[in-house]
């Protein structure tokens, strides 16, 4: 007999995240809404100087506005060239309200004449999870190089020019299922199933 749906929120506005998120936990046990199911409230902003407190602080917002357990994610580039720039400020990297390609240009400038083996990045996410009696947080981190040029036109924020050592490839020529295998938010969101599953 099958377990009935219970509802899960992602706390984010961000739609390329919710997209992935909802790929990576279908075929689960929960059914993942957005803040758009909600009256709108002000999401706190990620002024924290971690990715682990800015990923509780959303959780935690999220959870205590709709008491739906609530999942919540802050993601960042750490580039070795850059002493690991642009980290948690990956999303404002070029500004407040930059867009992808803004954080990207200014990503490859900062990098330009770098050689390849000075190249080397990671993505890192975290993960947190709050509901009642419940606050944990997973970590997620995917390995590879800043490439010179994008390349690929799918994902999203720098994925064309993360070429991935696992797939051999950039994130955004890989298929949607291939990267959500190998990235920092599925790695992240392992951890988290195993205990959405128990609590099911």
């Amino acid at each position: 007999m099958k377990r009935s749906t219970r509802q899960i929120l992602a706390a984010t506005n961000n739609t390329d995240k919710l997209r992935e998120i909802r790929q990576i936990l279908n075929g689960s046990d929960w059914e993942v809404v957005s803040l758009n199911d909600f009256p709108p409230y002000p999401e706190p902003p990620e002024n924290a100087e971690t990715l682990v407190e800015n990923a509780l602080e959303k959780a935690r917002e999220g959870y205590q506005h709709t008491g739906i357990i609530t999942l919540a994610d802050d993601s960042g580039l750490e580039v070795d060239y850059l002493n690991g720039r642009p980290g948690v400020h990956s999303a404002r990297y070029a500004g407040e309200n930059a867009s992808y390609d803004d954080n990207v240009d200014l990503l490859l400038r900062e990098i330009d004449g770098a050689q390849e083996n000075e190249r080397t990045a990671r993505f890192r996410c975290v993960m947190a999870l709050v509901g009642a009696g419940i606050e944990q947080w997973w970590e997620g981190v995917s390995e590879g190089i800043i490439i010179e040029t994008r390349k690929g036109s799918s994902g999203f924020g720098y994925d064309p020019v993360f070429w991935s050592h696992e797939l051999g490839k950039t994130f955004a020529e890989a298929s949607s299922e291939d990267k959500n295998r190998v990235s920092h938010r599925g790695q992240a969101l392992i951890g988290l199933s195993n205990v959405l599953n128990e609590l099911t």
